[in-house]
C-alpha cells in the first residue's frame, strides 16, 4: 500500500475513531445525568440522578462517602466535556490520549470489582446494567479500541511532522533574484 494511501485510511481510522468515542462518552454522560422515571429536566431532577449515580459508584466499595459524592457528581461532566472535546478534533493526540486513560481505569476498577466477587450495577451507561463478563468485553473493547484510535493519533503527528521535516532544503529556502 502506499504512503498516500496509508495516510488516507489512517486519517479515516482516526475521524470514525474518534467521532464513535466522542458519540459513547457523550451518550454516558447523558444517561448518567437524564432525569429518571420521566421526570421533566430541571436542575433538581438532574441531582436526584446523580444521586442515583452515587449510589453505583459507592457500590464499588472504593471511595469514602465524600469522595463518593464528588466523583459521581463530577464525573458525568468529566465523560461529557471529553465527548465534545474528541467531537471537536483539537488536539487529537491528548483527547485520544485522556480518553484511553480514563477507559483504562474504568476497566481496572471494574476488572478489581468483578474479581471480588461482588455483584453490582455496573454504571456505565446508566442504571440497571450488572457488571458481568459481558461488560467487562465490551469495556475491555472500548478501551482496545480507543488504545488503536490513540496510537494512530501519535503515528498520523509524527509522520506529518517527519514529512514536513523532510522537505529538501533548496526547496524550503526563497529565491533570490540575481
Amino acid at each position: 500500500m502506499s504512503t498516500g494511501k496509508r495516510e488516507t485510511w489512517r486519517r479515516v481510522f482516526l475521524l470514525i475513531g474518534r467521532l464513535a468515542l466522542a458519540g459513547m462518552f457523550l451518550f454516558a454522560a447523558y444517561a448518567k445525568l437524564k432525569p429518571q422515571a420521566a421526570l421533566p429536566w430541571s436542575v433538581a431532577s438532574v441531582r436526584t440522578s446523580l444521586s442515583m449515580f452515587a449510589m453505583q459508584v459507592d457500590s464499588y466499595q472504593l471511595l469514602s462517602p465524600q469522595a463518593v459524592s464528588m466523583a459521581a457528581h463530577a464525573l458525568p461532566f468529566v465523560e461529557l466535556g471529553l465527548g465534545l472535546w474528541l467531537l471537536s478534533g483539537l488536539w487529537l493526540r491528548y483527547s485520544t490520549l485522556a480518553t484511553s486513560v480514563l477507559l483504562l481505569g474504568f476497566f481496572a476498577l471494574m476488572v478489581r470489582t468483578y474479581s471480588l466477587g461482588l455483584e453490582i450495577n455496573c454504571g456505565c451507561f446508566g442504571p440497571g446494567e450488572q457488571l458481568g463478563k459481558k461488560s467487562l468485553l465490551r469495556d475491555g473493547s472500548l478501551l482496545a479500541f480507543s488504545l488503536a484510535v490513540t496510537i494512530c493519533a501519535f503515528l498520523s503527528k509524527r509522520k506529518r511532522s517527519e514529512s514536513a521535516n523532510s522537505i529538501p532544503a533548496a526547496a524550503s529556502e526563497p529565491q533570490r533574484a540575481n
